[in-house]
């Protein structure tokens, strides 16, 4: 796509949004609301601005607007249940735009407004009453940052499950093979270190991707306080407003916080983004190392018999060790789902010996077919 052609469709998407946004705060009946939608709409229309801008300095022409048959459909369910029933696509929109203009630089300072639109419709869109939630609690509705205590014990939980399943199913496909106890007890080890390195990498990648891409949003962040304070200010407003703050108090709160660049940054990083500068997502090689030793722990299991048994007595023992050890992964699942221990436990066992069933079966058969 030429840049003219991309400028154009940017225009668009923001002509269309700022009109959501007026027939938004058209509808809506909460004062404080109203009043955020207006800002909105005015946030956008100071986006297409500056496509129109670029278009002039490129020599071509501004073209009409024309109201997309997007907007006109969610204007008219608005009309008929309420601006919040159209607030879910909002915040997709505002989400797809971040991402699209991520990789626009023309619009690297638009990025962050357009999260900040997103968090804050979102917010909307998850309460009843537009006061008491914190940065942190807007960072939690965007998925940034959950509770660790139980997304810990989650992963723990699954890494463990994964290890289990995938070395059992494994073992079971080469014993179905009817080769020796020596030759499996080498490919559920082979087993073991493929899927925990394949897991420590894979993490290694997630941690690390995450933490470069909140420090990229927090030095864009920096880089806008220092060209434009006078959006910062405004998207700040936004914030406190939605906090349940007038715009008498909001105003000179956010002026005053924009005179300290550092302050400023630490807080549009909390409120705006929803990124705790503080915390990045932690040590990128202590979640490879965990999450390798969590897959070991499970994937050790079909294992250990044949360590110390030899022939059909190890892969009895093996099923064995892997159905007790399936029916504490489900066990312990209980702790999310709230389900029976034994009904989710029993469960697991179903599963995990359906497919190890299968893979025995499989092994039998490429095992005949080879002999």
């Amino acid at each position: 796509m030429n840049d003219i052609k991309r400028y154009k469709n940017n225009l668009s998407e923001e002509r269309n949004s700022a009109a959501l946004y007026k027939a938004m705060a058209e509808q809506e009946k909460n004062p404080t609301i109203k009043d955020i939608y207006y800002r909105l709409a005015a946030t956008e229309e100071k986006h297409a601005s500056k496509w129109e801008t670029l278009l002039l300095e490129k020599g071509a022409s501004i073209p009409p607007f024309h109201v997309s048959l997007r907007t006109k459909t969610l204007i008219w369910l608005m009309e008929k249940f309420g601006p919040d029933f159209v607030l879910p696509s909002m915040v997709s929109s505002e989400d797809s735009a971040a991402n699209d203009y991520a990789n626009q630089p023309e619009a690297s300072s638009m990025v962050s407004s357009e999260r900040a639109h997103a968090i804050l419709l979102g917010q909307i869109n998850n309460s009843e009453q537009l006061s008491g939630l914190d940065g942190p609690t807007l960072a939690k509705m965007e998925g940034r940052h959950r509770s660790a205590g139980g997304n810990t014990l989650r992963a723990a939980v699954l890494g463990a499950s994964d290890g289990l399943v995938s070395n059992f199913n494994l073992v079971m496909g080469v014993a179905g093979a009817a080769v020796s106890s020596s030759n499996i007890l080498l490919t559920g080890i082979a087993g073991l270190l493929a899927g925990g390195i394949s897991m420590a990498l894979g993490e290694w990648i997630s941690v690390q991707s995450s933490r470069e891409l909140y420090e990229r949003q927090i030095g864009i962040e920096k880089e806008e306080i220092e060209t434009n304070p006078e959006e910062e200010i405004e998207e700040l407003i936004l914030i406190y407003q939605a906090k349940g703050i007038s715009e008498e108090v909001a105003r000179p709160l956010a002026i005053k916080l924009l005179q300290n660049p550092d302050t400023a940054l630490d807080t549009l990083a909390r409120d705006e983004l929803g990124i705790d500068p503080d915390d990045l997502g932690g040590s990128a090689f202590v979640a490879a190392f965990t999450s390798f030793l969590l897959f070991s722990v499970g994937a050790i299991i079909p294992v250990i018999p044949f360590f110390i048994l030899t022939a059909q007595t190890a892969v009895y023992t093996s099923i064995a060790f892997s159905t007790v050890g399936l029916f504490l992964v489900g066990a312990i699942t209980t702790l999310f789902t709230g389900r029976n221990i034994f009904y989710s436990g029993l469960r697991q066992i179903l599963f995990g010996l359906l497919a190890a069933a299968a893979t025995y079966f499989i092994g039998s058969l490429i095992g005949v077919s080879l002999s």
